[in-house]
């Protein structure tokens, strides 16, 4: 079963973020004089980097260094918001010790800044499994664009027809998809309707890295 990769989005799928990321956003955004309501936050942010939704957001151009800043600013905020209460999204280290017993190779592609990988990382204590990590400093189009899951994959030597995506956000389901890959839906942040993946889970408890390999018929 070696000759699969699973490469896994972050927030929404390591760790349950999406709750946190929306009161640090809507506090950011509040404090520049800008209201975000669920739709905006769903088709302009979710899945997105910062250097993509904040020009967004303030509607010009804006500087690297001011995106950098901004950027910043808002997952501090975040950070403060989630450390006291940060844990894994349930069954994930169990899963994650059965795929490495399997010979699986893992993979992390978000569109999170490195300081918010390290600080999940830190706290969740996961980092051990993943040989390949890669975040927003990577790519130049964040999802819905495949790139991340294109370089995840040629990152790990695999195809991405071979690269089985974790996946809560619609913008990261349609980059799994644009890349070729068989994509997981995580329902943390939306339901499995409007996921539509073939494949859906609460969490890690639902499904083994077996079942889910049979289940794509690899």
């Amino acid at each position: 079963m070696n000759q699969f990769a699973f490469v896994f989005d972050m927030d929404g799928v390591i760790v349950d973020t999406n709750p946190y990321h929306k009161i640090a956003l809507r506090e950011f955004a509040a404090k520049y004089g800008y209201t975000l309501s669920e739709e905006e936050l769903i088709k302009k942010i979710y899945g997105r980097t910062n250097k993509e939704w904040i020009p967004n957001l303030f509607e010009r151009k804006l500087s690297p260094e001011e995106v950098t800043r901004y950027g910043e600013e808002k997952e501090q905020l975040f950070r403060d918001l989630y450390e006291k209460d940060i844990k894994e999204v349930k069954g994930l280290t169990d899963f994650l010790e059965e795929a490495r017993r399997l010979k699986v190779k893992l993979a992390i592609g978000t569109s999170a800044p490195r300081s918010n990988v390290d600080f999940v990382l830190k706290h969740t204590g996961i980092e051990k499994f993943f040989p390949v990590i890669l975040d927003e400093s990577h790519v130049t189009h964040g999802k819905p664009n495949p790139e991340i899951y294109i370089n995840c994959a040629a990152a790990l030597n695999y195809p991405t027809a071979q690269c089985i995506v974790f996946e809560d956000s619609l913008s990261g389901v349609a980059a799994g998809r644009a890349a070729g890959s068989p994509v997981v839906g995580v329902a943390t942040t939306h339901s499995a309707s409007e996921l539509g993946t073939k494949v859906v889970i609460n969490d890690f408890t639902e499904i083994t890295p077996s079942q889910l390999i049979q289940e794509f018929k690899f």
